[in-house]
C-alpha cells in the first residue's frame, strides 16, 4: 500500500535539500553540463520545474503534456535561465504540485501519465520523489547515490525490478545486496544471471546512472536494460 502523505512529506524534504544545494551555485554553473548527455544543469532545473506542473496537470485530470513536443520546447525555453529564476520557478512549481495535492480527494482513482501510462493516484507522489532525488544526483554537484535515503533507495529498486519483470529483452536475473533478493527479466523457474552489489550500485544500474562495472555478474553477462 502506497502511503501517499508520507510521500508527500519526503517530496518536500527532498525538494528543499536540491535547492539548498542549488542555491550555492552561480549563473556560469547553471549553464554548464549535467550528467545527462546533452542537458546542462539548467535543463535539469527547468524539467523538475516543468514536471512539477505536469503532475498538477495529472491530479486534476488533464493530460500530462500537451505533446512531446511542448514538453521539450518548454524546456528548452527555460533551461537558459538565470539562476535565481530556477531556483523560484522549482520552489513555486513544487508548491503549485503540493497544494493540488492536498485537493485530491480520491487516491485510489487512476491516473494517466506520458505516453500512456496508468497508475494509482496514490504512486504519483513516489514518482515525483524519484523524479527529485534521481535529478538531484544528475545534477553533479556533490549528491550521490550514496547519498540518497535508505527506504528511497529500496523503493526504487523494488520498483524498477518489478518495471523490467516480464521483460522480453532482459534475461531472468535475480539482483542482491547480500541481505535482501529481487528477480526480474522475463519469467523463469531459476534465474540465469545473479547480480550483486551494493544498494546504491544496484540502483545506479537499474535507473541508467551508473554503468554496472561494480557490480559482480554470475553465470553470465551483465544484462543491457531498456531505456526507462
Amino acid at each position: 500500500m502506497m502511503d501517499h502523505a508520507r510521500d508527500l512529506a519526503s517530496v518536500q524534504d527532498a525538494t528543499e535539500r536540491l535547492l539548498g544545494a542549488v542555491a550555492t551555485l552561480d549563473n556560469a554553473a547553471v549553464t554548464d553540463q549535467s550528467r545527462l548527455p546533452g542537458w546542462t544543469r539548467g535543463h535539469i532545473l527547468a524539467h523538475l520545474a516543468r514536471n512539477a506542473d505536469a503532475l498538477v496537470n495529472v491530479f486534476e485530470g488533464r493530460p500530462m503534456y500537451v505533446s512531446p513536443q511542448a514538453r521539450d520546447a518548454d524546456i528548452e525555453r527555460d533551461a537558459p535561465r538565470p539562476l535565481d529564476a530556477q531556483v523560484a520557478d522549482v520552489r513555486e512549481s513544487a508548491a503549485r504540485f503540493q497544494k493540488a495535492a492536498a485537493a485530491l480527494a480520491d487516491w485510489s482513482r487512476t491516473v494517466e501519465l506520458r505516453n500512456g501510462v496508468t497508475d494509482s493516484a496514490s504512486r504519483v507522489p513516489f514518482r515525483r520523489w524519484v523524479e527529485v532525488e534521481l535529478h538531484h544526483v544528475d545534477l553533479g554537484i556533490g549528491y550521490e547515490l550514496e547519498d540518497l535515503p535508505a527506504e528511497f533507495t529500496q523503493r526504487e529498486i523494488d520498483f524498477l525490478a518489478e518495471r523490467f519483470s516480464g521483460h522480453a529483452d532482459v534475461p531472468p536475473t535475480r539482483l542482491t545486496d547480500g541481505t535482501r533478493a529481487w528477480r526480474t527479466g522475463r519469467d523463469a523457474a531459476e534465474p540465469a544471471v545473479t547480480v550483486t552489489g551494493s544498494r546504491p550500485d544496484l540502483l545506479g544500474w537499474l535507473a541508467g546512472r551508473r554503468d554496472g562495472s561494480a557490480l559482480t555478474v554470475t553465470g553470465g553477462a551483465l544484462p543491457a536494460l531498456p531505456p526507462l
